[in-house]
C-alpha cells in the first residue's frame, strides 16, 4: 500500500508547477516514510493529488515525483517508457561514430530523479544517488537492456549513511569494458576507467566548451589549466594549435592520466607542462615570477579541500577569478567555469564583474556555455541546469 505524504500550502504550488524534488521542509508528515525506495503519493493539505514518487534520501531531498498523473503506475513499463524516450532523444548521439561518450539518462531531465546513466563507446554507467533509486535497480536495468542493449553494465553507487560514494567492484552485467577504455569526443580521444573508483577521465559535460577552445581559443596561445582532473581541456587546446599549455593539479593521478590523455591523441607530453601542486600555491609562484597566459581555463569543483586551503565557490569565487585575472594578458580570455548548483548565474557573473572592478581591469564576455543537450533539465527544477561557462576577454588591465 502507497505511503500518503501531505505537502504543506506553501510548497502545493510549486509542486502543481511540475516541481520534482521533494524536501524535508516542504511536507507535513516526513515521518510516514520508513524504508528508502518506498512508493508514495504527494497531496494538499485538502487531499487532492500532487503526484507520485519515492523515497530516498539525496542531498536536501527526501523523494523526488516521478509523475504528475494520477493513476499512473510506477513499474516495469513506466521504467521501459523513460529509458526508451531518453534514447529517443539522443538517437543520432547514439549513431555518432564522432562522439561515443555521452550522458544518455539524466535524472530528473528524463523523469526519475537520481537516477544518471553515461554512455561510452558502447557500455553504460549507472550513477545511483540515494538507497532509494537503487530499489528499483532491477527495473532500471531490465528498461536499460531493452532500449540500447548495452555491451556492458557499470554502476557507482554515490550513497551511503552519509550520502557519500560506495567503493566496490562496479561491474554489473555483459562483457567487461577493455581497461582503458578509448571514447571518442568531437572526433579526439579520451582514455576511460570504468571500474576505478568515484571517478572515471572525464567530465561529459564539458564536451561543447572543450570544442570551442579547440576551434576558436587555443592557436599559437600559451594556456594554463587550472584545477586540471586528467587535462581534457589542455589536450583540446593542444590539438587546436596552442604554443604550449600547462596543466595544474594537486591530485597525484593527474600527471600520469593528463600524460596518458596526451599521448593517445599523438601530443608529446614533454612539450607540454604538467603540474602536480596546490592550484593556490601556483597562483603565488606564478604571480612572483610574473607568469603571464594567453588563455586561462578556470574550472574548480565546486567544494575542493587541500592541507591549507578550503574552497568553496559560493564564498571564493570571485578571489580566485582576481587571482586568475593577474596572470592573464591583455586580450586573453579567461574560460570561468563553474557546476556549483548552489551559484545563480546572476551570482557569477556577478563574481566576474566584483573581481575585475577589484582588479581595476575591464572586460568582455565574448561567449557563454550551458550544459550540452544530452544532460536534459527539467525548466521546473532550476538548479538541476547547474553548469555556468563564460568565455571573458580582459580588455584592459
Amino acid at each position: 500500500m502507497q505511503k500518503k505524504l501531505q505537502s504543506k500550502p506553501a510548497s502545493a504550488k510549486l509542486f502543481q508547477k511540475g516541481y520534482p524534488l521533494v524536501e524535508m521542509e516542504a511536507v507535513a508528515n516526513p515521518g510516514v516514510l520508513k524504508e528508502e525506495g518506498e512508493i508514495f503519493t504527494l497531496t494538499d493539505s485538502k487531499g487532492a493529488f500532487l503526484g507520485t514518487g519515492y523515497y530516498g534520501k539525496q542531498n536536501k531531498g527526501i523523494g523526488w515525483i516521478l509523475t504528475f498523473k494520477k493513476g499512473e503506475s510506477i513499474d516495469q513499463p513506466f521504467f521501459d517508457k523513460k529509458m526508451m524516450e531518453a534514447a529517443d532523444y539522443r538517437s543520432s548521439m547514439l549513431k555518432s561514430e564522432d562522439t561515443t561518450a555521452f550522458r544518455l539518462f539524466n535524472g530528473e531531465g528524463d523523469g526519475i530523479g537520481g537516477l544518471t546513466i553515461d554512455y561510452f563507446e558502447g557500455y553504460c554507467l549507472i550513477n545511483w544517488y540515494s538507497k532509494g533509486i537503487y530499489a528499483f535497480k532491477d527495473q532500471v536495468l531490465a528498461a536499460l537492456q531493452k532500449a540500447i542493449r548495452p555491451k556492458g553494465i557499470y554502476q557507482k553507487k554515490r550513497f551511503d549513511e552519509k550520502g557519500q560514494y560506495i567503493e566496490e567492484d562496479d561491474f554489473v552485467a555483459g562483457e567487461e569494458a577493455p581497461y582503458p577504455l578509448l571514447v571518442k569526443e568531437n572526433g579526439e580521444k579520451f582514455a576511460v576507467y570504468l571500474n576505478e573508483g568515484a571517478m572515471v577521465g572525464v567530465f561529459l559535460d564539458q564536451r561543447d566548451v572543450r570544442k570551442a577552445i579547440r576551434d576558436a581559443y587555443s592557436k599559437d596561445k600559451t594556456v594554463l589549466n587550472m584545477f586540471s582532473y586528467t587535462g581534457a581541456f589542455s589536450v583540446f587546446a593542444a590539438l587546436g594549435g596552442a604554443s604550449k599549455t600547462v596543466s595544474v593539479d594537486v591530485a597525484n593521478r593527474s600527471l600520469p592520466k593528463t600524460i596518458e590523455q596526451f599521448s593517445i591523441n599523438g601530443i608529446d607530453h614533454e612539450a607540454q607542462e604538467i603540474i602536480v601542486e596546490d592550484v593556490f600555491k601556483y597562483f603565488k609562484y606564478a604571480a612572483k615570477k610574473e607568469k603571464i597566459y594567453d588563455l586561462v581555463i578556470l574550472d574548480p569543483p565546486s567544494f575542493a579541500k587541500s592541507k591549507k586551503h578550503t574552497f568553496s565557490a559560493a564564498k571564493d569565487y570571485k578571489n580566485l577569478l582576481k587571482d586568475t585575472i593577474s596572470l592573464t594578458a591583455r586580450n586573453g580570455v579567461i574560460v570561468a567555469s563553474t557546476n556549483a548548483s548552489n551559484v545563480s548565474d546572476e551570482k557569477f557573473k556577478g563574481f566576474i564583474d566584483q573581481a575585475f572592478k577589484e582588479s581595476n581591469a575591464k572586460y568582455s564576455i565574448l561567449e557563454n556555455y550551458k550544459l550540452p543537450k544530452d544532460f536534459r533539465t527539467s525548466p521546473q527544477y532550476k538548479q538541476g541546469n547547474y553548469l555556468k561557462v563564460y568565455f571573458i576577454k580582459v580588455t584592459a588591465k
